[in-house]
């Protein structure tokens, strides 16, 4: 079973979404996993961090946060940052975009931790495998993403929910 996050007062597992830079899929993950768990009731600790540190600092990319703000989604306070090696231990579950964000982070994480780490669309059962990263289309890619990142994260609450979910 889950070993759920040293946070006494939550009931479920604490969340790291992880892409790239941390500017499109990883912060969208972050503020519709939350908005999500909170309109059910549950209380998480979620955050996103990219892999790769070109964008430390910085916003969420002005597109997926004018779609994501059409649908209800503030991206306000959220920053870029790198993933820190004290991420591996404290998330329960460390969800990745795609690929090349595991084998990263498998490099990474200490190998007590590395059970922690899984492809976020393998994970909820999605066939397609990886989130499209969407920076170098159009915002025509933002929705698709958030339509994907939705989804994504309606099952996995859903396992939450019926205890389904194992790291």
């Amino acid at each position: 079973m889950f070993g759920f996050s040293k946070r006494r007062d939550s009931l479920f597992p604490s969340v790291l979404v992880v892409c790239i830079g941390n500017i499109c899929r990883s912060p969208t993950g972050e503020v519709v996993l939350r908005h999500k768990a909170r309109s059910r009731g549950m209380d998480m600790d979620i955050d996103s961090a990219g892999v790769a540190a070109f964008h430390v600092g910085q916003g969420a990319d002005p597109r997926g946060a004018r779609v994501g703000a059409k649908r209800g989604y503030s991206f306000k306070g959220i920053r870029s940052r790198q993933i820190d090696a004290i991420d591996y231990e404290r998330f329960d579950l460390i969800l990745a975009a795609e690929p090349s964000n595991i084998d990263y982070m498998k490099k990474h994480c200490p190998p007590e931790f590395q059970h922690k780490l899984h492809l976020w669309l393998d994970y909820v059962g999605m066939e397609q495998g990886e989130i499209p990263d969407p920076y170098y289309g159009s915002v025509a890619g933002f929705d698709r993403v958030l339509d994907i990142i939705e989804e994504a994260s309606e099952r996995l609450l859903d396992m939450m929910e019926e205890g389904k979910v194992s790291s």
